[in-house]
């Protein structure tokens, strides 16, 4: 990597990415497309409404994800990823994989401390 320190932004990127849920949710839309609020409240059963509405606002915000309201009683919401935010697949791929080789990496750690 040939960047120049003091002018990394790395830090930037994780400022939109970093949250318990974040990923999950862009994982969930990613993989399945267009989801509904409820959708999403299920697919995720230990995020509370108020937090999964602050992170999807926060993606939103930065047009990580396109919210639509269709004029409609009850109000029908659906969340997708937006083409900006389809950028960020590869990279939530890439820290998908180091995590789980990292997990591993761990574990044999552990295994050989203990032997």
């Amino acid at each position: 990597m040939d960047k120049q320190p003091d002018l990394c932004r790395v830090e930037d990127a994780l400022g939109i990415l970093v949250g318990k849920w974040k990923p999950i949710i862009l994982l969930y839309l990613l993989q399945e497309g267009t989801k509904r609020f409820s959708e999403l409240k299920r697919s995720m059963p230990g995020i509370t409404q108020k937090m999964l509405t602050k992170q999807l606002r926060e993606l939103e915000d930065e047009d990580i994800i396109e919210r639509v309201v269709y004029p409609q009683v009850p109000p029908k919401v659906e969340y997708s990823i937006s083409e900006y935010g389809r950028s960020l697949e590869p990279i939530l791929e890439a820290m998908h994989e180091w995590g789980t080789k990292h997990t591993l990496h761990k574990m044999n750690k552990l295994n050989k401390k203990s032997m």
